[in-house]
């Protein structure tokens, strides 16, 4: 794995206590996120893969971001600080800190006891099939650059 392997309950708990130490008042350090909303846009990428909420992107959307932005999501190296956003993951409502806050926990915890071998060579939602340590850098990568953002 490219990243810390978020399919290991070590790694799965340390994000889950970063995430402990944020409040319903902590701020960013850039963006314009409030913590809830960080915590419902980082749910996105969970509800992608565990429930329909969100439509499939077309067939020329489909070619886009298997060609042009796939590589930038899956590989190992980090976002830029902000940078742009897919339109499905624009939180822009306030949330429920606490509410977002059990449901990003949940999903990296059910994400974590799945593990690697459900996730190689699962299909992702806009990408197509990706391996165990694609989906690996999408999670944490993701993760991890919006507990930057907030100093934890």
């Amino acid at each position: 794995m490219d990243l810390p392997n978020i399919f290991t309950k070590e790694v799965a708990e340390g994000v889950i206590e970063r995430i402990n130490k944020l409040t319903p008042s902590s701020r960013p350090i850039w963006g314009k996120m409030s913590v809830a909303q960080m915590l419902a846009h980082c749910c996105v990428s969970y509800e992608m893969v565990y429930t329909d909420k969100h439509p499939k992107p077309g067939f020329f959307m489909s070619f886009i971001l298997k060609n042009f932005i796939k590589k930038m999501v899956v590989s190992h190296k980090a976002y830029p600080k902000n940078s742009k956003t897919a339109p499905a993951f624009l939180v822009r409502d306030e949330k429920d800190f606490e509410a977002e806050k059990k449901c990003l926990v949940d999903y990296i915890r059910e994400t974590q006891v799945l593990g690697t071998y459900i996730f190689d060579g699962k299909v992702s939602h806009s990408f197509g099939t990706l391996s165990a340590n694609e989906w690996n850098n999408m999670f944490y990568k993701h993760l991890d650059h919006h507990l930057k953002q907030f100093g934890v």
